[in-house]
């Protein structure tokens, strides 16, 4: 594992702790966003380990991770999807404007867990290559 590669992960590892303390203080929006954040650094570790490049926008990081992932039949359904379905997360917590179309606490439960698997997946993944 290159130490790029590593970096991301580790920045990763920080930001699913972050989401974590979001829940528990019932910052639910946030914490989808940070879930989101959290898999969005993972990605461009597989990005720098498997190709050498660096990518950085979020719809650059989005297509090199389609690109890269869509043929892995190991890589379960849902977490291909993760990185995905998450963005509309953070959107959601950038820019909705409702005050009563929080995230429920399930949801943002639901998605700091999927996210710590995400980047367990992918550190796994990464640590075996």
């Amino acid at each position: 594992m290159t130490p790029e590669t590593s970096l991301f992960l580790d920045k990763a590892d920080r930001t699913l702790q972050e989401a974590d303390a979001m829940v528990s203080i019932a910052l639910y929006d946030p914490a989808g966003r940070t879930a989101y954040l959290a898999a969005f650094h993972a990605a461009p570790a597989l990005i720098s380990e498997r190709t050498g490049r660096s990518v950085k926008t979020h719809a650059g990081v989005h297509s090199e991770f389609h690109r890269l992932t869509k043929n892995d039949i190991d890589l379960p359904v849902d977490l291909r999807a993760f990185l995905r379905q998450a963005y509309n997360l953070k959107s959601h917590a950038d820019y909705d404007i409702n005050p009563d179309s929080g995230l429920s606490p399930d949801r943002a439960e639901d998605a700091v867990a999927t996210a710590k698997r995400f980047v367990a997946w992918f550190r796994g993944k990464l640590a075996e290559e």
